[in-house]
């Protein structure tokens, strides 16, 4: 079963880099080594869903991000970069996954409706991840951090609100990622937290202190230190595994102890500006 996983999760990872392109069957039918005569049957077997279900929701998935995060033209052209060869093609889709039109969930994004039709994907990713502990772990000394830090308090599902306001922060101070580094504090496991106690930081490292404002940046810093360092290259989708890793399974075996200073992430590459598996990001545990 762990060798089909693995088939599969190199499917998802062969469409992500080939979103933009026709995709060709065969050459999927190569990356699960099946004939195509048995790769649609065990395709929908496996996820849930035909092979075509889960490009179009991959497809989604990405112009989604391009929507909520960056500003990369009109509707039309997301929707052609995606495969769509029309506005009205793209909006029908997209509504149909994510209960709103393109333009509105631009403005307001609601993750929450994508959940119930991603979750085979994410139980793929997941189960792939616990079935290996081929995590890279290195102790690392850190310096202090000066960082601009923007809360979120309530619900995961509506993280993407506030990612939306922390990036026009950063675009109205001129701290984009190629000048800033990006950071998250994580607080919470969202697995086990209720959704209105749910705490999550979204960060940037300064040179100068943040000037009063109303989005509810504040200064703060991450502190010098030791940390347990990995770094997770793959979709956001199974970081969880790597986490509990840490706190478990690592620390029982390392003679460490935690710091009074929360998880976090150092995002060095990120989703939609390259593909999901193709995205880097350092976890941080601090220790002592």
């Amino acid at each position: 079963m762990t060798n089909y996983q693995g088939r599969f999760l190199e499917v998802i990872n062969y469409i992500e880099t080939h979103l933009d392109t026709d995709l060709d069957v065969n050459a999927l039918c190569q990356h699960a080594y099946l004939s195509k005569y048995h790769f649609h049957r065990q395709c929908s077997a496996f996820f849930g869903m035909s092979v075509i279900k889960l490009v179009r929701l991959l497809r989604l998935k990405r112009a989604a991000y391009q929507l909520a995060y960056r500003d990369n033209g009109s509707i039309l052209d997301i929707a052609l970069a995606n495969g769509y060869e029309s506005h009205e093609a793209f909006s029908r889709a997209f509504k149909k996954y994510f209960d709103k039109s393109p333009s509105d969930f631009r403005d307001t994004p609601n993750w929450a409706p994508w959940h119930a039709q991603y979750d085979p994907i994410l139980m793929l990713r997941n189960n792939i991840m616990s079935n290996t502990d081929n995590f890279n772990v290195e102790v690392v000394e850190v310096d202090e951090i000066a960082i601009a830090v923007m809360p979120h308090r309530g619900a995961p599902n509506r993280l993407g609100q506030t990612i939306q306001k922390f990036i026009e922060w950063r675009k109205l101070n001129r701290l984009p990622p190629s000048k800033s580094r990006t950071f998250n504090l994580v607080y919470d496991d969202p697995n086990t937290t209720a959704p209105e106690d749910y705490r999550f930081d979204l960060c940037c490292s300064i040179e100068q202190s943040a000037e009063p404002n109303d989005y509810g940046v504040i200064d703060s810093v991450i502190p010098a230190g030791k940390c347990a360092r990995v770094r997770h290259t793959g979709s956001d989708d199974a970081i969880g595994i790597v986490v509990n890793f840490l706190y478990t399974q690592w620390l029982a075996d390392s003679g460490y102890e935690i710091r009074d200073f929360p998880i976090y992430f150092e995002r060095i590459s990120f989703f939609p500006d390259v593909p999901e598996s193709e995205m880097i990001t350092d976890v941080y545990l601090p220790i002592k």
